[in-house]
């Protein structure tokens, strides 16, 4: 059985999460403000090759997919935060059990221990909550 978070981890763990949050969130503003520059020179842009159009939405949709991920991952930062706020950092919302240190450490956010991560994704369940 694992064992709670000592305080020490705790503060460390946090101070890990304010760091994420700040990163994720100049992150999602670098792809932002890259995403509509992009759609600014295509405007700009009045000849278009049909095939250099298709590569544009390409890109488009890897940019728009990057901010989607860095936004999710900012929302389990949050959720992270509420619940260490509230106590229940570092317990799995599934069996309820301490997440080790070490897993918390590499995904602050992680909202499940390693073995209900992998029930839920083995069980096509919602994507991973690190």
């Amino acid at each position: 059985m694992t064992e709670p978070l000592t305080t020490e981890q705790r503060e460390t763990l946090r101070r890990a999460l304010e760091t994420e949050s700040e990163d994720l969130r100049e992150a999602i503003r670098s792809e932002v403000l890259a995403a509509d520059l992009h759609r600014a020179e295509d405007l700009a842009d009045q000849v278009r090759d049909p095939g250099d159009e298709s590569v544009v939405d390409l890109l488009a949709d890897i940019e728009y997919a990057d901010i989607d991920r860095h936004v999710q991952q900012l929302r389990a930062n949050e959720a992270a935060q509420r619940a260490w706020h509230q106590g229940g950092y570092g317990i799995c919302v599934d069996c309820g059990e301490p997440i080790p240190f070490e897993r918390l450490e590499a995904y602050p956010s992680a909202a499940r221990c390693l073995t209900c991560q992998a029930a839920t994704e083995k069980a096509g369940g919602p994507p991973p909550r690190l």
